[in-house]
């Protein structure tokens, strides 16, 4: 997350500095840690049973439904970010794969926030529902950068692709 938008936002952009982003992660960190339950309040019952059930309704370890969507997601927005980037996909198909990934961020979020209780500590429940958070603002990061600058993120002028594609 963040590997191609914040270096943007922060040095073509002006629109935050890194320090005004920094105070306001920390802002949401401490009102996510505030309205996060503390281990064992709310403890389900975890099973291995169809696992994708099991996060959906809460059951399961939050690391457990954290972590393979996490990496997996960062993956995949990572390699369609580079291959927009670098000109071999077009503008419409970087924005079709943001579009199908929506649902299962929807559904990882609500997961993680269901799990939260399901953890050790109180700080990893605050920053799973931190990161969750992050991946919206990626998204509407994302989507500012191409509607307002499609130039700066696509290199319109270096394509071989329809000039016309980035607007």
């Amino acid at each position: 997350m963040f590997v191609y938008s914040l270096p943007i936002v922060f040095g073509q952009l002006d629109l935050i500095s890194p320090s005004e982003a920094l105070f306001i992660i920390s802002g949401l960190f401490a009102g996510l840690w505030v309205l996060t339950l503390a281990p064992g309040e709310k403890l389900g019952r975890r099973t291995s049973e169809n696992y994708l059930f099991s996060c959906w309704t809460g059951r399961q370890w939050l690391a457990a439904t954290f972590w393979p969507f996490f990496l997996l997601l960062n993956v995949v927005l990572f390699g369609v970010d580079w291959l927009a980037r670098s000109g071999l996909w077009t503008v419409s198909s970087w924005d079709d794969v943001h579009f199908v990934l929506l649902l299962p961020i929807i559904w990882w979020t609500v997961s993680i926030w269901r799990c939260s209780a399901n953890t050790g500590l109180r700080l990893y429940s605050a920053g799973a529902r931190l990161a969750t958070l992050g991946v919206f603002i990626e998204y509407a990061l994302k989507l500012y950068i191409r509607v307002e600058y499609p130039r700066i993120f696509f290199n319109c002028e270096d394509l071989l692709l329809n000039y016309g594609s980035c607007f």
